[in-house]
């Protein structure tokens, strides 16, 4: 699996923050359609019933903020031993009859994005939903080079540049 942006990406499967473990939920991108997951949001919505995929809270900070509370992280949990779980933040899948919304947790290291690659996400994300970029374009990325883990952030970036259209 590999992050870029907001998504986590596997050979064969794409979530909006990280790969939900057990009854926990998110938010699965797959061709077909978008799958809320969770014991009180699971469903299936078809990318002709979705309007809109927003985002809400996402923890958002700058490279310098990010590598100083990722250095706070870790020292208290070599002090303590205790570490809290990534940052959460909201999907809202909305149709014409429903807006779901769901709880899901970053994935990325340190649990703040950097505010390039969350607007890119955004845009990629705002595509999706109306129909102007495909979910197969960043399954195939997935297929070819999840398993050699994130590319650096400028790779990062020009893949959400080519997969969002801008």
């Amino acid at each position: 699996m590999a992050m870029v942006g907001l998504f986590w990406i596997g050979e064969d499967s794409v979530y909006v923050g990280t790969e939900p473990v057990g009854a926990a939920p998110g938010v699965r991108l797959t061709e077909a359609g978008v799958e809320t997951l969770g014991p009180d949001q699971s469903g299936f919505r078809a990318w002709d019933e979705v309007v809109r995929i927003g985002t809400e809270g996402v923890p958002v900070r700058s490279g310098a903020r990010r590598m100083a509370s990722m250095a706070f992280d870790a020292v208290l949990v070599a002090v303590t031993g205790y570490g809290d779980l990534p940052p959460a933040f909201l999907v809202e899948v909305a149709t014409a009859e429903e807006t779901v919304e769901v709880t899901v947790h970053a994935a990325v290291a340190g649990g703040f994005y950097q505010p390039s690659e969350y607007e890119l996400s955004v845009a990629l994300l705002e595509r999706l939903a109306d129909g102007g970029a495909e979910v197969g374009d960043l399954l195939a990325w997935g297929r070819d080079h999840a398993a050699e883990g994130t590319p650096p952030r400028e790779e990062r970036e020009a893949l959400l540049r080519k997969w969002a259209g801008v």
